[in-house]
């Protein structure tokens, strides 16, 4: 049988087939199941479970506690923070089964989903969005958007390194951080400029 090249502590659980890259690090009690797809350098923290079919890109940040399920797709970059929750059916009863009715979730390069935050089914999240602790996000969520609350709402923009942007009466703005400059306005959402 030929060494791997991802770690997987020995409290944790892979299933057959699945594809793990390179430098991948699952740590306790967490659960990998069949035909789930998870990028190289992934840090998939304890007490996770990713459901049959999820993938995830490379340098994806799963926190503990995290349950992935059927129907996601995390581009790479991705954080998710800690008890944070993914939904894949809109009308679940216990009684019926409802799995060729799962929705796809996407989850777009670079996004942050803050801890207990919780994602309904069926939306896509933009590139570089952070959605705050304990945010309810139950639509589609344009790129670079800093999201929280309940229904979660934006509240503002942020840079591809994590910092608000505040936007001149022109719809320009300039990372106080990395010094990134960026545009808005209403018809196409915020964009980088370099």
């Amino acid at each position: 049988m030929p060494e791997k090249d991802y770690f997987a502590h020995e409290s944790s659980y892979i299933d057959q087939p699945c594809q793990i890259g390179k430098g991948t690090k699952i740590w306790h009690f967490s659960h990998i199941m069949q035909k789930s797809q998870i990028g190289e350098n992934c840090n998939i923290g304890q007490n996770v479970v990713i459901s049959p079919g999820v993938v995830l890109g490379n340098g994806v940040k799963v926190q503990n506690n995290v349950s992935i399920y059927t129907g996601v797709i995390c581009e790479d970059d991705v954080f998710l923070g800690p008890s944070m929750v993914f939904t894949n059916v809109i009308n679940p009863r216990s009684f019926i089964e409802r799995k060729d009715e799962f929705k796809t979730t996407l989850i777009k390069k670079g996004a942050t989903i803050g801890a207990n935050a919780t994602i309904i089914c069926g939306h896509t999240i933009g590139r570089y969005v952070l959605i705050g602790a304990g945010a309810v996000v139950s639509k589609d969520v344009p790129d670079y958007a800093l999201l929280a609350g309940n229904p979660a709402q934006i509240i503002g923009y942020v840079c591809q390194c994590g910092h608000r942007l505040r936007f001149n009466e022109a719809g320009q703005a300039q990372c106080p951080s990395c010094a990134t400059r960026y545009t808005y306005n209403e018809q196409s959402g915020v964009s980088s400029i370099g």
